[in-house]
C-alpha cells in the first residue's frame, strides 16, 4: 500500500512540475514566438501591454524608438513612437498591431518585451505577470552614429541608392542609410502616404532597405574581388604587364573600355601593370586577368569574401539579401563556372553579378583588416531594467579570404586610385583614403549604377564603406565618391572639412 501512495506521490509531483514549467514556457520564453506570428490577433494586442524597452544610438542618448502611453478600456498601452522618424527606419523597423513588425523591432522583440532566454529576464516577467505589475523589457543600444547617419542620409536625399559604413575592426555598423526612406510613425497612422512615396528610379520601394536588400551590378568595385584572386593564386604580381588597346577580345568580339567622361568613345592605356590597371579601371586589363585564371577561380574568392551567404546581420533573415550571381531572381551558382559564365565580364562586375551595399562594405572591410572577414553587426548590447548587461557583442572574426600580403598590396593600388585615379573626388587633406570606383551599365541606355567603396584612414582603417546610387548619368567617382567622402569626415574627427 505505501509503495503505491509513495507512486502516486511520485507522479503527482512530476505533474505539478510539468504544469509549473508548461506554464512558465508559454508565459515567459514561447510569448515572444507567439506574438510574432502574424495571424495571432490576441497576442499581437496583448503584446502592446508590455513596456517595450527603447532602442538607442550609439551615443547612448539619441532615442530611436520609445514608448507612448495610451490608455484604452481602463487598460494601459505602450505603442512605439520613433523620435528620429526616417533616419533610422530600415535598420530599426517597426512594431505596430495592424502591421506587425520589421527591423530590430523583429528581430529583437524577445529582448524588447523581456521574454529572452535570460534566467533573470524570464523570472522577473513571471513574476511580474502574476503579481498584476506591468512587464518591462531590455533596452537594446545600437553602434549607429546619429549624425554620420544623418550626413548621409541627406546627401543621398532626392536619389535611390544606400550607404553602408563599418568600423574594419570590429564589424560594428557605424552607418546604414537607404534611400528613399519613409517615417515608421506613419506605417499605423497613415500607411497609404509611404506607398505614395516618389523617388527618381523604377519603383521607390521605400520599406526595402537597400543597404541589406537591395541587389546591384556591382561593375569595376568588383575588381577587388578579381585582382584579390589575381594576385592571392601567385598568378599576377601588381607589376605584370598588359596591352591595352581600349578593349579585350572574348568569343571574338571586342568588349571595351568604360568611355572617359572628358572624351567620347572608350578610354585605351597602351602598355600597362596591374596596379595601374586598378587604379584607372581598366576594363580590357581585367577580362583579360578573368580569362587567365578563369570564373570558378573568381567565385571561389567571392565566396570567401561572402558571396552567396546571407551577411550574418543583426536584422530579419527576410530583410536581407545574398550577393552572387543571379538568374532572373535566383541565385545562380553554377557547377560547372568555367564554361558556363563569361570569364571577363565577370571580372570587372558586369555578367549576372549582383551584390547589396552591406556586401561590399564586407568587401572593403576585409582588406582594411588585412584579409579578415568580420561579422557585421548594429547591437552593441542589451541593458535591462536594473541596469546589468544582459548581452553585450564581441568582435567575429568569420574567417581568412586573403594573404595579408594581398590585402596590403590591395590597399595600395586603393589609395592610388584616390591619389591620381579615378575616385580622386573622395580625397580628405591629411587623411589617406583608399577606395575603388564602379559604374555598371544598366537596361536603360546612359543610365547607370555608380559605386564608390573603400576605408580610411588607409595607414590605420577605421572605417570601410560602401555607397551605391542607381539611374545616374554620371560615374561612380563623380556621384557616388563626394557621399563616401562627407560620411568619412562625419566618422572622423581628424578629416578636415572645407
Amino acid at each position: 500500500m505505501n509503495r503505491r501512495i509513495t507512486r502516486v506521490a511520485v507522479a503527482a509531483v512530476v505533474m505539478l512540475g510539468a504544469l509549473i514549467v508548461g506554464t512558465t514556457y508559454w508565459q515567459t520564453w514561447a510569448s515572444a514566438g507567439l506574438a510574432a506570428r502574424k495571424d495571432n490577433e490576441i497576442q499581437r494586442v496583448a503584446q502592446f501591454t508590455i513596456r517595450r524597452g527603447t532602442i538607442y544610438a550609439n551615443d547612448g542618448t539619441t532615442v530611436l524608438a520609445k514608448n507612448r502611453v495610451v490608455k484604452v478600456g481602463g487598460k494601459t498601452l505602450y505603442y512605439r513612437t520613433y523620435p528620429q522618424r526616417g533616419l533610422t527606419a530600415h535598420v530599426v523597423g517597426y512594431s505596430t498591431i495592424t502591421r506587425s513588425q520589421a527591423g530590430l523591432e523583429e528581430s529583437f522583440n524577445d529582448y524588447l518585451t523581456g521574454a529572452n532566454g535570460n534566467l533573470s529576464s524570464v523570472f522577473r516577467s513571471t513574476l511580474n505577470s502574476w503579481r498584476g505589475i506591468t512587464v518591462t523589457g531590455n533596452d537594446v543600444y545600437t553602434t549607429i552614429n546619429a549624425k554620420a547617419q544623418k550626413v548621409a542620409l541627406d546627401a543621398l536625399a532626392g536619389q535611390c541608392g544606400a550607404a553602408v559604413a563599418l568600423n574594419p575592426r570590429t564589424g560594428a555598423t557605424l552607418v546604414m542609410a537607404s534611400s528613399p526612406t519613409y517615417n515608421p510613425n506613419l506605417v499605423e497612422q497613415d500607411f497609404v502616404k509611404i506607398g505614395l512615396t516618389k523617388a527618381p528610379c523604377s519603383g521607390a520601394a521605400p520599406l526595402l532597405n537597400r543597404a541589406t536588400q537591395g541587389l546591384f551590378v556591382p561593375g569595376s568595385t568588383f575588381k577587388i574581388i578579381t585582382a584579390a584572386a589575381a594576385l592571392d593564386t601567385g598568378k599576377f604580381k601588381p607589376d605584370s604587364e598588359f596591352e591595352d588597346p581600349g578593349y579585350c577580345t572574348e568569343y571574338g568580339k571586342p568588349v571595351y573600355n568604360a568611355g572617359n567622361p572628358d572624351q567620347n568613345g572608350p578610354e585605351a592605356f597602351g602598355r600597362l601593370t596591374l596596379e595601374e590597371g586598378f587604379e584607372h579601371s581598366v576594363n580590357s586589363v581585367f577580362c583579360n586577368v578573368g580569362k587567365t585564371i578563369g570564373a570558378s577561380t573568381i567565385l571561389r574568392y567571392a565566396k570567401r569574401f561572402g558571396f552567396y551567404s546571407v551577411p550574418p546581420f543583426d536584422t530579419p533573415l527576410n530583410e536581407r539579401a545574398p550577393s552572387g550571381l543571379y538568374q532572373g531572381s535566383t541565385l545562380y551558382d553554377p557547377r560547372h563556372a568555367d564554361t558556363a559564365v563569361d570569364p571577363g565580364r565577370l571580372a570587372f562586375g558586369q555578367e549576372r553579378m549582383l551584390a547589396t551595399p552591406l556586401q561590399m562594405a564586407m568587401v572593403a572591410s576585409t582588406v582594411a583588416t588585412g584579409g579578415i572577414v568580420m561579422r557585421p553587426y548594429v547591437v552593441s548590447r542589451i541593458v535591462a531594467p536594473n541596469g546589468s548587461v544582459v548581452y553585450r557583442t564581441k568582435p567575429d572574426p568569420l574567417g581568412r579570404a586573403i594573404k595579408p600580403k594581398t590585402a596590403q598590396e590591395l590597399n595600395e593600388f586603393m589609395q592610388l586610385v584616390v591619389t591620381g585615379g579615378t575616385g580622386t573626388a573622395a580625397q580628405i587633406p591629411g587623411i589617406k583614403v583608399a577606395g575603388k570606383t564602379g559604374t555598371a551599365e544598366t537596361n536603360v541606355i546612359g543610365r547607370n549604377t555608380t559605386w564608390f567603396v573603400g576605408f580610411a584612414p588607409a595607414d590605420k582603417p577605421r572605417v570601410a564603406f560602401a555607397v551605391v546610387l542607381e539611374n545616374q548619368t554620371g560615374f561612380g567617382g563623380t556621384t557616388a565618391a563626394p557621399i563616401a567622402k562627407l560620411i568619412l569626415q562625419a566618422l572622423l574627427p581628424s578629416a578636415s572639412k572645407p
